[in-house]
Formats: C-alpha cells, sequence, structure tokens
C-alpha cells in the first residue's frame, strides 16, 4: 500500500485556517523527507495561494504532487496551471450526495467526470479519480464506473462522512474485488467515528493498494485516518512499512505540525506527550527490565521516546531498582528515605530519580 499524504489540503480546510505558501511548502517538503509517495498540495481552483504552493512543491519534492479537482474542465485546468503530476477529480456517486451536493443525475455526472478526466489526460496529467460516498454506494454503481473508467491509475472510494466500519469497509472491498482489479482501488476514510485508521488497514488487509492519510488526522471535522497512526499500526501488526523512513517518522509529523501552527492533545495516539509517559509504580518497575511489557510498541523505532516518572506511588519495588542502579545497598531504611524523597519531590524522570537515590 502506497501513501497519499492529503494534511496540506485537509488540513486548510479545518475552521479557522488560513496557511501561508511558505508553512505549505515548508510542510510538504518535511513530507517528502520521511519518504511519502504522494502528497495532495490542495485544491488548486480555491486561489492563488494553493497553486503557487503547488508549484513549488512540484519543483522541490521527489513525491509525485496532485491537486484536487472536480469534475469541471476549469478545475482541471486550474490543477494544470498548479503544475501538479496528478490531478484528483472528485465526483458524488451514491444517490443522497448526487441529489444533494451536485443536483445531477447519475449519467449526467458520469458524463461530467468523463469530461474532466479526458481533458486532464490530453494535456499529459495522471489521473486519480475520487468518488464521494463510495461506501455508501450500490456495488453495481462502482462496479459499473470502473468498467467506464478503466483508465484512472486509482479510482479512490472515499468514506466522506466517516460512516463505515472496518466490517463493512471489508464487506464493501470483498464484493467489489470479485468483480474489479483491486490494484487500481484507492480509499480515503474519515475519522467521525473513531475509526479512520482502523478502515485503513481493514483496506490494506483486503489488498488495497493506495490510501489517504493526515498527520495527526488534521482534516474537517474529525479529520482523516492519521498517517502515523497507520504507520505505526502497519508496522507493528503487519511488519509493514508503507516504504517511509519510519524511524523519522515523530519527529517529521512533528516538525509539520509546528509549521502549520497547529498541535495535538497529550492523549493522542502515537504523538501525545502522554501516550508514552508511564508513571504507575507497576508499569515502571515491569519496564525497568522490559519496556514492552506494557508498550504495543517501541516509540524509539519512529523517532520517538518514552518517558519513565518515578513518584509518591513509584513503590517499594521501584525504589529497590533505583537504588540498585544508583550502586548501593537497597536495605529497607534505603528504600523509605528514597519513597519519602520521591512523594516530596517528584514526579522525576528516571535520571533524576537515580540522581535522587544516589543522594539519600
Amino acid at each position: 500500500m502506497l501513501l497519499n499524504d492529503v494534511t496540506l489540503r485537509e488540513a486548510s480546510q479545518m475552521p479557522g485556517r488560513d496557511y501561508s505558501i511558505e508553512q505549505k511548502v515548508e510542510a510538504g517538503e518535511a513530507l517528502d523527507d520521511l519518504g511519502v509517495p504522494y502528497i495532495q498540495t490542495g485544491f488548486a481552483v480555491t486561489g492563488e495561494r494553493d497553486r503557487e504552493a503547488s508549484r513549488q512543491l512540484a519543483s522541490s519534492v521527489s513525491a509525485e504532487t496532485s491537486s484536487l479537482a472536480r469534475s469541471i474542465v476549469d478545475d482541471v485546468n486550474a490543477a494544470i496551471d498548479a503544475e501538479a503530476d496528478i490531478v484528483d477529480i472528485i465526483l458524488p456517486l451514491s444517490d443522497s450526495q448526487l441529489e444533494h451536493t451536485l443536483g445531477k443525475s447519475r449519467e449526467e455526472a458520469i458524463s461530467m467526470a468523463d469530461e474532466a478526466v479526458t481533458h486532464a489526460e490530453t494535456h499529459g496529467l495522471t489521473v486519480h479519480v475520487s468518488l464521494m460516498d463510495a461506501f455508501r454506494t450500490e456495488i453495481g454503481h462502482l462496479v459499473d464506473f470502473f468498467e467506464r473508467f478503466p483508465v484512472p491509475e486509482y479510482i479512490n472510494l472515499a468514506d466522506t462522512v466517516g460512516a463505515r466500519t472496518p466490517k463493512t469497509v471489508q464487506e464493501t472491498l470483498d464484493a467489489l474485488g470479485e468483480s474489479v482489479d483491486i490494484n487500481q482501488i484507492g480509499v480515503h476514510f474519515h475519522d467521525d467515528m473513531g475509526v479512520g485508521t482502523a478502515n485503513t488497514l481493514a483496506a490494506f488487509e483486503a489488498g488495497v493498494t493506495k490510501a489517504d492519510v493526515s498527520v495527526a488526522s488534521l482534516g474537517e471535522r474529525a479529520g482523516n485516518a492519521a498517517l502515523e497512526e497507520v504507520v505505526v499500526a502497519g508496522e507493528a501488526d503487519h511488519g509493514y512499512e508503507f516504504g517511509i523512513e519510519t524511524n523519522r517518522l515523530v519527529p517529521v509529523c512533528e516538525r509539520v505540525l509546528d509549521t502549520l501552527g497547529e498541535s495535538v492533545q497529550p492523549r493522542k495516539p502515537v504523538l501525545g506527550e502522554e501516550t508514552t509517559t508511564h508513571e504507575s509504580g507497576l508499569h515502571t518497575v515491569a519496564m525497568l527490565h522490559d519496556p514492552s511489557v506494557f508498550e504495543p510498541f517501541d516509540p524509539t523505532r519512529f523517532g520517538g521516546e518514552r518517558h519513565l516518572l518515578f513518584g509518591g506511588g513509584t513503590g517499594r519495588a521501584g525504589a529497590r531498582i533505583l537504588i540498585e542502579r544508583a550502586g548501593s545497598e537497597p536495605t529497607d531504611e534505603r528504600i523509605d528515605e528514597v519513597l519519602s524523597s520521591l512523594e516530596r519531590e517528584g514526579p522525576l524522570t528516571l535520571d533524576q530519580a537515580t540522581d535522587l537515590a544516589e543522594r539519600d
């Protein structure tokens, strides 16, 4: 599975965001350093800012750049002007989306897509097509679309409102795989029900070969499948690295967030500081022997850090280990002294707690 990072486009659609060209270019170059093969630079028709950021990234990154476009020739022309390698043409296909967002019949929508795809191809762009609300579209309509559009490199199935779970994603992909080439399928999941990453992994297990992700789930509403979560879970459970520099994952994601002026909650999976911080006495004692006892993954494997904290709840076993690490005999008296000091001065890092054990 190849990853298409949509942070620059999706994050721009969050309320109140107004990233500069410089911010978008710096964030895009950071993602390129990570080895992400596709970077969606923006929605070119929205303005010169997105187009100029796309032009600069197209000339400075190794990744293939893509620009989103509606099934409208003018949108495709904007992507051409933005010098994108790929135009990602979006099209509503479910009944409700056709009625309420496009106001056209399915045949009219497909005719629009045909015109836009043909125009993009004649101007030398690689074409991807993203079908809005695809996971709530009848399988027959999806199969028909694949059969009528064999040329796009990928046809992306978008769970536009995050309405599906791994079970229904798997069912849809299994049914679709009976009639179309699974290698032409890409996926785009939103996290409205908290399963964007799980849905992406379900698609990976089904054989899908491209998936949209964003750093820290940045994106409209609850955001998208998180780049860092997909990579860490894929490596931990499948031994699969998605072709990126996994040892730089956390620092690059942090760099992107800093560049865009965004932040994450302390308990955000993978990137949140508290997710790799341990203070419970039971946890820290075990982790001094073997960190994997209370870790799903080694954060240092992805460029992160673990933090063991020691304080009033450390317990006698933890104090004993600290004293031994300090090179002293862990007598009952020494353990009591260290515990008293930890309760008074904690929470302390491992190095600080070891220094304290040396002093007491």
